[in-house]
């Protein structure tokens, strides 16, 4: 995901509870979207369902990228 931010990633995995679990699920979405994805044919509800789980994995990336920031602004600038 970000590879050149692998330690910072590991310092939030151990010190942020929200991120930990948001990447928990952002891998457990992964390996839903790829099962949905190797279908040939998917039906009206997997192709709903595929959605969803985009938009689910999207948001939460993007809340991951958000305490990533904050992370290394406070890092840079502690109080």
């Amino acid at each position: 995901m970000w590879e050149e931010e692998d330690d910072l990633i590991e310092s939030l995995k151990r010190e942020d509870k929200e991120f930990c679990h948001l990447l928990e699920e952002h891998q457990y979405l992964e390996k839903k979207l790829e099962k949905l994805n190797k279908l040939r044919y998917l039906t009206h509800e997997e192709e709903m369902e595929r959605k969803t789980l985009q938009k689910r994995k999207l948001l939460g990336k993007d809340r991951m990228a958000e305490i990533l920031r904050k992370y290394k602004a406070e890092k840079v600038q502690p109080d």
